[in-house]
């Protein structure tokens, strides 16, 4: 007899399982269909082992500067192989707490691929080659998320060419590397790596790294990468065509009139990433397409109205935090309760290069854009007692706010723990707060939020100690 189920969750990253767990808390029996392992590509091939890597690059180059605290360490090694199982372990205790949340909320995982078929139940085809079974859902949510893009010529090989899928996995470290995409991903490498003393050299299409992030952010990243000896090319069209392999890479790009070749170990392809949403019956639903994403309204149900759909696969800000949002916002319009919908304007972005880089809002040009009228407020972590004491005190605070109201538009920041710090401003967003409600919020000293307050003071030509 097929199993029935209120919701069948047709992913398990982390908007699969949260919704997941969300529809459980609601009282709604679900199941979760997982192709890999639950956790998804957040937890094993993306948010949380590239940022354990990145750590233990900024703890290396931490380390190697460490007179300058006052402690000698003459003989700074680095044994990568020890790097790479630090990433394991914290990869192997997340997933058996998410494994443990399934069994707490009485949630069934099926290991395997899921698909739809005409009848709107679910087709699972199970990975411990026991075969196949269907299950019959009320409700589908497909959380399918997506995959590295690549360029035709600059597929993924077992030797010279990765996406961020198989950079992951390195045994050793390349002496030399480059990286095909400016954007988040490609800096979080080109950091990480730089700081494990590789030799990096990034090729980006736009004008600036980071494009979709503040100028004076993208600005203030290039400058203190290029400081760390990054090789950074933008306005760089990449020839994949004249790709060669042998001792290492070669390739080509057209840069400012002139083709330009560009040799390293490796090549590393970070150009975005496309939805998973081939093989999961589809065309045999009313779902509607957004180009290569699945299309749904303000709640994430699409044209057939028992299937909803979330993450990446429906575009957007791919971000797992967004997923997980999402998710809540679909099981949530299921159960019938009216969910306050999410405003792109509220989710807070962060790159977790060194130093960091954190956002929310609009930036300066997006707010101009629009029609506002604006002001902006900006201050250098260097005036930062914190700062100092850490040792990094490269980056700053910007804020945009709308002349006359004080409105807050915007937040924009680099340096040290900014990842963490963005969340104050978030909710000073989410909460409607003015640039001045942040300014007679007392931050304590000393801490790095000291340089959002200072910011706040800037605008209007107050900081203290600016």
């Amino acid at each position: 007899m097929t199993k029935e189920y209120d919701i069948v969750i047709i992913g398990g990253g982390p908007g699969g399982y949260v919704a997941a767990i969300r529809a459980s808390q609601l009282g709604f029996k679900v199941a979760v269909v997982e192709k890999g392992k639950v956790g998804g590509t957040c937890l094993h091939a993306g948010c949380i082992p590239s940022k354990a890597l990145l750590r233990s690059a900024e703890l290396y180059a931490q380390t190697k500067n460490a007179r300058a605290f006052g402690i000698i360490a003459p003989e700074v090694g680095l044994d990568f192989s020890l790097v790479q199982d630090r990433k394991e372990d914290i990869k192997d205790r997340l997933f058996k707490g998410i494994q443990h949340l399934m069994k707490k909320g009485k949630i069934d995982l099926y290991e395997g691929k899921g698909s739809i078929l005409e009848s709107k139940d679910v087709l699972i085809q199970l990975n411990n080659g026991e075969g196949e079974v269907i299950v019959s859902p009320r409700k589908i949510l497909i959380a399918t998320g997506s995959r590295p893009r690549t360029f035709q010529g600059l597929e993924a090989d077992e030797k010279y060419v990765m996406t961020s899928d198989e950079a992951l996995e390195m045994e050793t470290l390349p002496k030399s590397i480059i990286i095909v995409g400016g954007g988040v991903i490609g800096i979080e490498w080109a950091s990480m790596l730089v700081d494990f003393d590789v030799q990096v050299t990034v090729l980006e299409y736009a004008d600036r790294i980071l494009p979709t992030e503040d100028k004076d952010v993208s600005k203030e990243i290039q400058r203190l990468l290029k400081k760390k000896g990054v090789k950074i090319v933008t306005g760089a069209r990449v020839l994949s065509e004249t790709l060669e392999k042998g001792e290492g890479v070669s390739i080509k790009a057209e840069h400012k009139g002139k083709e330009v070749s560009y040799s390293a170990d490796k090549l590393l392809v970070s150009v975005g990433r496309l939805p998973n949403v081939e093989g999961i019956g589809l065309d045999k639903t009313e779902v509607e397409m957004n180009g290569m994403f699945i299309k749904t309204n303000e709640f994430y149900q699409t044209k057939e109205a028992t299937i909803y759909a979330i993450g990446d696969c429906i575009g957007g800000l791919q971000l797992a935090h967004v997923a997980s949002h999402e998710g809540i916002i679909a099981v949530e319009h299921m159960a019938g309760e009216n969910p306050n919908m999410l405003d792109p304007t509220l989710v807070p972005k962060c790159v977790y290069c060194s130093p960091e880089v954190a956002s929310v809002g609009l930036t300066e040009e997006e707010a101009k854009e629009k029609g506002f009228q604006v002001k902006t407020g900006k201050f250098s972590f260097r005036a930062i007692g914190k700062a100092l004491v850490l040792g990094e005190s490269d980056g700053f605070i910007k804020l945009v706010v709308e002349e006359g109201t004080d409105k807050l538009l915007g937040a924009h920041m680099v340096g040290p723990h900014v990842t963490d710090m963005i969340t104050e401003v978030g909710l000073a967003r989410v909460l409607n707060a003015t640039a001045m409600d942040i300014a007679h919020t007392i931050h304590p000293h000393p801490t790095l939020s000291e340089a959002i307050g200072e910011a706040v003071l800037s605008i209007d030509g107050k900081a203290i100690h600016g």
